[in-house]
């Protein structure tokens, strides 16, 4: 099959969607960030790629502090609404329906309906063009019980996240395997 040579430019391959929360009291705020991923696990980092220009930006550089709370699939409506209003100007909180609640360890809030909240400490800033990387050291991970399994690991079967393409939305489908499968070979 023939390859086609593009210009530089980020396929839209799947990424998670999360509803990322920064601030403190009154002032915390919801940005919708598909820019993120594990970095490092020891210590556990992840990062996420916020723009400059953001409100939220300037609220994780201030506190530095921020939360990856990752959202079931049923939360894809209030997504997709906090990506597309400004905290600046709404609260994201109030009009998307959403339950803030204290953190184990930051004072950023988490988000009650999200099954998976993970805090964390910013650890760097790395401007890197269009959006800084605020990599973010996991100080604590608040996990709802119905979303383990028996071995007390996430089911993501039953946390149901989902992915952005870019300028889609996709569920994860089905499980195709697990880590070390092709070892027995």
């Amino acid at each position: 099959m023939a390859k086609v040579v593009k210009r530089p430019f980020i396929p839209p391959y799947p990424v998670p969607a999360v509803l990322v929360t920064c601030g403190h009291g009154e002032g915390a705020n919801i940005i919708t960030i598909a820019w993120t991923g594990t970095l490092s696990s020891k210590p556990p980092q992840l990062g996420i790629g916020v723009r400059p220009q953001r409100h939220s930006y300037s609220l994780i550089r201030e506190t530095g502090e921020f939360v990856v709370n990752v959202p079931p699939e049923g939360l894809l409506e209030k997504v997709d609404y906090c990506g597309m209003v400004s905290g600046r100007e709404v609260d994201k909180f109030e009009a998307a329906g959403l339950t803030a609640a204290p953190a184990s360890v930051l004072e950023t809030p988490i988000i009650v309906e999200c099954p998976i909240n993970i805090e964390c400490r910013v650890a760097q800033i790395i401007a890197l063009g269009s959006h800084d990387l605020f990599i973010g050291e996991v100080v604590a991970v608040q996990i709802d019980e119905e979303v383990l399994n028996v071995k007390g690991r996430i089911d993501y079967g039953k946390a149901r996240p989902f992915a952005f393409t870019g300028d889609e939305y996709w569920s994860l489908g089905s499980l195709l395997g697990k880590y070390g499968f092709t070892g027995d070979r």
